[in-house]
Order: structure tokens, then sequence, then C-alpha cells
């Protein structure tokens, strides 16, 4: 059975950083892509950031510049530093992943909250 596990959000207030770890558990054999989503309540899920299995990234224009995506493959972890936090960044958190001939999974998700 595969998991994704989340941790890192909070409460910040503008203008600070936060960094989201998300661990995938389980037998895999390798991952693809790993991503990022964020998602408003009554709005559909947005890309933030992604990653392929190569390091090539990805941002949402709304991030460039303040956000970093990561990877440690020895680790299955995908990490987003997260830097001059805006009230527009507050929402949950999803981290996905592509795996290799299972498919794509999402975590639980984690809030972020920036207050002004």
């Amino acid at each position: 059975q595969v998991q994704l596990v989340e941790s890192g959000g909070g409460l910040v207030q503008a203008g600070g950083s936060l960094r989201l770890s998300c661990t995938i558990h389980g037998r895999i054999f390798s991952i693809k892509t790993m991503a990022w989503y964020r998602q408003i309540p009554g709005n559909q899920r947005e890309l933030v950031a992604g990653i392929t299995s190569g390091g090539t990234t990805n941002y949402a224009n709304s991030v460039k510049g303040r956000f970093t995506i990561s990877r440690d493959n020895a680790k299955n972890t995908v990490y987003l530093q997260m830097n001059s936090l805006k009230p527009e960044d507050t929402a949950v958190y999803y981290c996905n992943a592509q795996i290799w001939q299972l498919g794509n999974y999402w975590g639980q998700g984690t809030q972020v909250t920036v207050s002004s």
C-alpha cells in the first residue's frame, strides 16, 4: 500500500517562510513526477510546482521566484520551500506523485495560512 505523508504546514505572517515535506511510504520501484498542488474552498485544485525524476522543475506564475521545489530520491521525499509568503497563498496544499506502474497518488493535504 502506497501512502503519501505530508508535514510542515501552519500559520505564518505575511513575508514569512514555511517548508513543506512529503514522503512516500510503501513498496515502490520508482517515482516519476512529484508535485505540489493547492486548493481554496470552492475553487479547483491548482498546480503550484512540479519536479521530474531528472530534476526539471516548473512553477505557477504566482509563485515563481518565491517557492522552490526539490526532491530527495533516496528518501522518496519532495519538498516545497515557500518564502515571502502572501495572504493569497493561504490554501490546503496537496502532495502528488506519479509512481511507476502504480499510478497517481495524493497526500491528505496540509493547511497553510498566511496572515496579513
